[in-house]
């Protein structure tokens, strides 16, 4: 039977993977992002599947409740929630990063999860079943320099998954919190504000996961039994590791 997923910064990255796969699959796709004309070149790329379009920015609280309080049938019977959308904006250490930048990772990673999350659960604890995943980073665990605030807000969604199932008790509501390592997407592009030269060479000298890898894990573990749940699956590619923890020397 097919699923209706709701899928958030489908316009790239992780998001544009999983519509994809899920609508490959059979699935009723929403997908949801800030720029329209990506999400109808997606929609048309994607013609013989059954897929709708939400152009929202996750920083506009009632622009989300709008839009997903307007679906109708057969969409607005949400089955998986993918909060996909997020950013990293400078590699700059705290002293030095802008604020500008922090505020948005902050509206993005953090307030924009909350605002859909809040939109899409009613309908999931009327029908008591659902499955929301969440897209941290491995970042909110294993801090870096310049990670600073990107790696706080990543903590942040680790613990609000974590402390999200555990209000979901007895609703049979799912949540999983996905933590991607180094992913070759639209992420360093967006991080070093378009230098695509210094973007690209972040991923120099080995193979990095690519946003496929995570959707195909996510739509696997959207197909596992209803008794099942991941709590947190953390993933890097098979060149990083945690090895090297720095020491500052005299």
């Amino acid at each position: 039977m097919s699923r209706v997923v709701l899928i958030t910064g489908a316009t790239s990255g992780f998001g544009k993977e999983c519509a994809r796969i899920f609508a490959k699959n059979g699935d009723k796709i929403i997908i949801c992002g800030r720029r329209a004309e990506r999400l109808e070149e997606l929609k048309n790329e994607l013609v013989n599947s059954d897929v709708a379009t939400l152009s929202f920015d996750v920083c506009d609280k009632d622009s989300i409740f709008e839009h997903i309080n307007s679906l109708g049938e057969p969409y607005k019977n949400i089955d998986i929630l993918i909060n996909s959308a997020g950013l990293a904006l400078g590699l700059g250490l705290a002293p030095d990063a802008l604020l500008d930048d922090w505020e948005r990772m902050i509206d993005t990673n953090i307030k924009g999860l909350l605002y859909v999350t809040k939109a899409v659960l009613p309908v999931m604890v009327r029908r008591k079943s659902g499955y929301i995943f969440n897209l941290g980073s491995i970042a909110g665990s294993w801090p870096y320099k310049g990670g600073n605030v990107y790696g706080a807000s990543k903590a942040f969604v680790e613990q609000f998954s974590y402390n999200l199932r555990t209000d979901l008790e007895g609703m049979n509501i799912r949540v999983s919190n996905i933590e991607p390592g180094a992913a070759k997407t639209e992420f360093s592009d967006v991080r070093f504000k378009g230098k695509t030269d210094q973007a690209d060479k972040v991923y120099d000298g080995y193979e990095p996961l690519v946003a496929k890898d995570i959707a195909n894990l996510i739509f696997t573990l959207s197909n596992l039994p209803s008794h099942v749940n991941v709590n947190s699956l953390e993933v890097m590619p098979t060149a990083q590791t945690w090895a090297g923890l720095h020491v500052c020397k005299k």
